[in-house]
């Protein structure tokens, strides 16, 4: 006998196959089944009222799990007649329905196949199923056939991140994926994080001359964004579920054992950290990880924008980044703010950094992604002093003895923080360039 849920599946896939009108599924059951059922109708008539007008967005799994649930298909099981069969199986493929006027603007490649992703991407079937880790049970722990590079680097909070480096070829790979469909789909207006014309001094100057600033941060990102949230986002750009699977697979890693093992002391993983990188994640390090995780963000920006208008504040998000501001409205909130936002957040997949939360009134030094945000965007007086000190002693004594941290670079690093310090503010930027122009870089 076969088993429901085979037979559910079965019925799924002749359904999504053909005309989904009532009349529709009717004649697919009836045909899958080789008999007119009389339960047939009223099983159609309740798959039609759960899934309406998006019946072709279903999947098939999903398609399944629906008819399971229906008490009408488990009827079909008791009394005296016989156990429904399927008689024949559908081989067709579902039928793909029309894009809507929002997908169809994206103007994204259409990749109907595998096969043809394969192409798209230049590669033979074999080789994509090799960069997508179709077949292998666990990240190989040679680091010869591994797709990553892994690197430690320290936090500022204290602690450890992993940097996972793709290798050239799966680079190239996401480089193309990024380029040609993940850079067409827009992110949400409060996004400021990888994104063109936006960089943290829009973030931050989005919040000067306020009252109150709110800072909250974002736990482990990258890492706790999970394949089948990649998975479900390619699906709803049009792909397949299988395309979209592969198209996951190829920007998800899983880290080895061996390299989770390094960190020691005080840089320890929590089991929470090991279990989230051990498991398919987003890359801290793939060129596709910044849009991605911003795609995948959108509820959640959505939600904290509507939070914050309800109160009069503002919103903005820079990766991990969160920041409100206000007036008196979110100041009078600011004890229950933190948690509606915690409460958010988990919601949508993520979790909040308590330790990290800072709530910042107007008499206070007001700080977003480093900018002093009181008055207009800013660095920090302690940080202008450090520089200009710095850049002094180089025209007076020369750069040569400047260098105690022993960078391998120190020109290009000192140009860094000047143009840093310019695009903040322009003004005291300018005197920092003028002394950064008088310095003597060859030795006498």
């Amino acid at each position: 006998m076969i088993p429901k849920d085979a037979v559910a599946l079965a019925l799924a896939d002749t359904m999504l196959a053909r005309d989904a009108t009532l009349a529709g599924l009717i004649a697919s059951a009836t045909w899958a089944f080789d008999h007119p059922w009389p339960w047939i109708p009223a099983l159609c008539e309740a798959i039609h009222a759960r899934t309406a007008e998006h019946f072709y967005h279903v999947s098939r799994d999903e398609l399944a799990r629906i008819i399971f649930e229906l008490d009408v298909f488990h009827d079909a099981w008791e009394g005296d007649a016989p156990a429904p069969h399927i008689k024949r199986y559908c081989l067709d493929l579902p039928i793909v329905p029309l894009a809507p006027d929002w997908l169809a603007a994206l103007a994204l490649p259409a990749l109907p196949s595998v096969g043809e992703l394969a192409q798209w991407l230049r590669l033979r079937p074999d080789e994509l199923d090799w960069f997508a880790d179709r077949w292998r049970v666990a990240p190989s722990a040679q680091a010869q056939l591994r797709h990553y590079h892994y690197r430690w680097v320290p936090k500022r909070s204290g602690g450890v991140r992993l940097i996972e480096i793709p290798k050239q070829r799966l680079r190239a790979m996401q480089a193309t994926i990024l380029r040609e469909i993940l850079e067409r789909v827009p992110a949400h207006p409060a996004a400021h994080g990888f994104r063109r014309g936006r960089s943290c001094l829009t973030h931050a100057a989005l919040h000067t001359g306020q009252r109150v600033v709110i800072r909250m941060d974002l736990k482990d990102f990258f890492p706790s964004i999970p394949a089948s949230r990649i998975h479900a986002l390619f699906a709803r750009l049009g792909y397949s579920q299988t395309v979209a699977g592969v198209l996951a697979r190829l920007c998800v890693n899983r880290v080895p054992a061996g390299v989770l093992r390094e960190p020691a002391g005080e840089n320890t993983l929590t089991w929470a950290q090991r279990q989230a990188l051990r498991a398919p994640h987003l890359p801290q390090g793939s060129p596709c990880s910044p849009a991605l995780a911003n795609a995948c963000a959108w509820r959640l920006d959505v939600r904290l924008d509507t939070l914050a208008h309800s109160l009069g504040a503002r919103y903005s998000r820079y990766a991990d980044d969160l920041v409100f501001s206000g007036g008196r409205a979110l100041e009078r909130a600011m004890d229950r703010f933190h948690a509606q936002v915690g409460a958010i957040a988990l919601e949508e997949g993520f979790a909040v950094n308590t330790r990290k939360t800072r709530m910042m009134r107007e008499g206070v030094r007001q700080q977003v992604t480093g900018i002093v945000v009181n008055r207009h965007p800013n660095i920090a007086r302690s940080e202008f002093d450090l520089l200009k000190a710095t850049l002094t002693n180089c025209v007076r004594h020369g750069p040569q003895g400047q260098n105690r941290d022993n960078r391998p670079d120190f020109r290009a690093w000192l140009a860094g923080k000047v143009a840093y310090a310019a695009m903040v503010n322009p003004r005291r930027g300018a005197r920092l360039q003028r002394l950064f122009g008088a310095i003597a870089w060859s030795a006498p």
